[in-house]
């Protein structure tokens, strides 16, 4: 026999790391992190980076978590702030003044920029906390209190793929794992029956940068968020074929394991083995566990007719809003709502576009709000609501040039976001922008900042929670300087 063939043949005699070249070391303390991670997330002690130096206890925060689950409501495009959340005498007085001339750097289509472009929305201040909202929003306006408005929000990037990388992972390009995955890496399962974290994305068609928005990137695979459908079966290929007898599938399901479990043995550099057995594991939990809360029948006709469910402009989201809060009652940690394409990318007919946006997603957030509250739910949940950046005061012009038609460029600089429930100051505003609402100037909130205050109020510090790579300390901030928010905290 072989040196090679001896070496592969495992000794149960033989030292841990005897007759071991450093190929082989790699490999087997490569399979050793995903085992970690596995344990990590089905309820084991993992460490909380690769490097084992600095790591603890999986399942421990860092500090005490204000928050136990996040409900990301994501809106792909870049909803405008001066027409939701930030009014601007300014632009109505100015409104037609050319402006261009000083903003040209900060525009991608050059040869449609018009003039200053007022709101063509009212904005009243809303509840006790008189937090200022546009008209398209009549129903997330009596929740006005429970916000946590941040006016002053930037970023780095003017075009759509890399602003969408920065909000989800921290950086510009892809392939690094967005917060959910660093979340759920930190953090671990509540419920060994569902997974960590999961993706509630649009019947109707996937985000732009699709999957890659909630990818694991380098982390182990098992923490990338999974997609649960909200029409028709919640996971492809889920349910076997054929109906057996639960006593039957519990012997097959046994059998399965043993020779999974003999087959793991026979193969020790194969680290990415474990993980397909877990998901499989995971898989046959879920078969009764993911229908159930995906089952949104079972919730009360008034309940569901608040959520829009069953009106035509507000089903599908109203649908995925009940879900998650069935998901994190049911102890899922992280779950984002996407939306079709990019909704809120309003480069013409911005007026007729965000009522189209409001008015499919106004309501059913309303009303998950609500039902948190009333549930107890929004004392351990956070909820956040916003996009990749917001857009330019001034008009994108149609080429019959013609106001009623135009529409709003791209802009980094200044957006508006805001949170609610776990830990967050309840009407509240925090930061602001010019005159114009071309840019924030006061209380400035970067992505890494924003990135840092979520971790933070999870329980979790940007700066511990890493992995060492290459030599790097990969943190979901990055490289970059980052700080907690903590005037928005309660």
């Amino acid at each position: 026999m072989s040196r090679r063939a001896q070496l592969n043949e495992p000794n149960p005699l033989a030292p841990p790391w005897g007759l071991m070249n450093r190929r082989s070391w790699c490999e087997r303390m490569t399979g050793g992190l995903y085992v970690a991670a596995l344990s990590h997330l089905f309820g084991g002690q993992p460490s909380q980076a690769a490097d084992t130096s600095d790591a603890e206890p999986a399942g421990r925060p860092h500090h005490a978590p204000r928050a136990r689950s996040v409900i990301q409501l994501f809106m792909n495009g870049g909803p405008s702030q001066m027409d939701l959340f930030d009014p601007k005498p300014f632009l109505d007085r100015h409104h037609g003044e050319s402006y261009f001339d000083k903003i040209a750097g900060e525009v991608e289509n050059i040869g449609s920029a018009g003039s200053l472009l007022r709101s063509p929305f009212r904005f009243e201040q809303r509840g006790q906390s008189g937090i200022w909202m546009s008209e398209l929003l009549p129903h997330l306006a009596k929740q006005a209190d429970e916000l946590t408005v941040i006016r002053s929000m930037f970023t780095t990037s003017i075009t759509h793929e890399p602003a969408l990388y920065r909000i989800h992972s921290g950086q510009l390009r892809s392939g690094y794992p967005t917060i959910g995955s660093w979340v759920v890496y930190g953090l671990g399962s509540e419920n060994q029956n569902l997974p960590a974290y999961v993706v509630l994305d649009d019947p109707g068609g996937m985000p732009v940068n699709g999957v890659e928005n909630w990818t694991a990137g380098f982390l182990p695979p098992v923490h990338q968020g999974t997609r649960f459908r909200s029409q028709g079966a919640p996971v492809l290929n889920l349910h076997p074929s054929r109906k057996t007898s639960e006593a039957a599938s519990a012997i097959e399901r046994g059998l399965l394991r043993e020779l999974d479990q003999e087959h793991l043995r026979g193969h020790p550099r194969q680290p990415r083995l474990g993980a397909r057995i877990a998901s499989y594991e995971l898989a046959a939990r879920m078969q009764l566990a993911a229908d159930e809360a995906l089952d949104v029948s079972s919730e009360p006709e008034s309940l569901r007719r608040a959520y829009g469910i069953g009106q035509a402009a507000t089903d599908s989201y109203g649908k995925r809003c009940l879900i998650a809060r069935r998901l994190v009652e049911r102890g899922v940690r992280f779950v984002q709502i996407f939306i079709s394409g990019q909704i809120w990318d309003h480069h013409a007919g911005i007026q007729s576009g965000l009522i189209s946006a409001c008015g499919g997603t106004d309501l059913p957030i309303a009303a998950l709000l609500e039902d948190l509250k009333q549930r107890g739910l929004l004392e351990s949940t956070l909820v956040v609501w916003g996009g990749e950046f917001g857009r330019l005061p001034i008009a994108q012009l149609t080429e019959d040039k013609s106001d009623a038609k135009a529409g709003r460029d791209h802009n980094k600089n200044a957006f508006t976001t805001w949170m609610a429930g776990a830990g967050v100051k309840r009407g509240f505003v925090l930061g602001e922008t010019d005159e114009l609402g071309l840019a924030a100037v006061k209380d400035k909130v970067s992505v890494p900042d924003w990135h840092a205050t979520l971790l933070h109020l999870l329980g979790l510090n940007y700066d511990a929670l890493h992995i060492e790579r290459n030599g790097l300390k990969e943190r979901l901030t990055g490289v970059t300087d980052a700080r907690v928010v903590r005037e928005i905290l309660a």
